[in-house]
């Protein structure tokens, strides 16, 4: 748990939303809207996108084509968001997502990240060994599947399209998003069987 903010801290953020405020550059009414939007992202928002994605091709599409356009097309905000590439999982391709820096996440679509993939052991050994992680989060692939690990910058943020759970012919996009969890969306996990 973070220590709260000491009084020069606020002090300083006091005058610094001030300068921003009288310069145009952002309200104070945009801040919190920004910080609502969010306090409200969660993993099921990723989830919903993928379920619409396993039974609308076009969706498909646009999801792998454009993740930003595809989120706003599901009524995300995405404004002043980087891009949010989305990573096809298939047969022979299982993709890992990290942040090497730090924790660089697509908050708007899966919320705030959690510890794990905040801490150092993960990151360091995504990279490194990622088999060994995957397995330790009871994730064990055949040597047939490539284990790709790509890492989320400030720059270009990356979630994971699983792919589909066999048996799930007809389900509609909510029950298929339950299967759909946060950690299947960063590689760490597949979507939850049928």
């Amino acid at each position: 748990m973070a220590a709260p903010p000491r009084p020069e801290s606020l002090a300083l953020l006091d005058r610094l939303m001030a300068a921003l405020e009288a310069k145009g550059i952002v309200t104070e009414a945009e801040i919190a809207e920004r910080q609502a939007n969010t306090d409200k992202a969660s993993p099921e928002t990723g989830a919903r996108m993928v379920a619409k994605a396993w039974t609308d091709p076009a969706y498909r599409q646009l999801l792998l084509t454009d993740g930003k356009a595809a989120a706003e097309a599901m009524g995300v905000s995405m404004a002043g968001a980087p891009p949010l590439g989305v990573l096809e999982n298939t047969p022979t391709r299982h993709h890992l997502v990290v942040c090497t820096l730090c924790s660089c996440y697509p908050r708007a679509v899966l919320g705030y990240p959690p510890n794990w993939y905040k801490s150092f052991a993960y990151r360091s050994r995504a990279v490194r060994e990622p088999r060994a992680v995957l397995a330790e989060w009871g994730l064990n692939l055949p040597d047939s599947v490539e284990v790709r690990v790509v890492d989320s910058t400030a720059d270009y943020r990356w979630m994971v399209l699983p792919m589909r759970p066999a048996g799930t012919e007809g389900w509609d996009e909510a029950r298929l998003a339950s299967l759909v969890t946060r950690d299947a969306l960063v590689g760490v996990a597949v979507a939850k069987p049928a």
